[in-house]
């Protein structure tokens, strides 16, 4: 049941991270324009693998 609880929040966190970096981010991380559909494709993969958008995210926003 626990297992349950951490994979919905972990979704949950995803979801909402993957649908602020589609809107907001993904500019700054890819420097090329994205179609709509191109932002729909990547929004699946940005929800699973959000810790790893936040981490690039995260290293394009902060100056070296």
């Amino acid at each position: 049941m626990i297992v349950l609880y951490g994979l919905a929040l972990y979704l949950g966190i995803g979801i909402v991270t993957a649908v602020t970096f589609v809107t907001c981010g993904v500019m700054q991380v890819a420097h090329a324009p994205m179609t709509v559909g191109a932002r729909l494709l990547v929004l699946p993969g940005a929800t699973v693998l959000w810790p790893l958008i936040v981490v690039r995210w995260r290293q394009v926003r902060t100056p070296a």
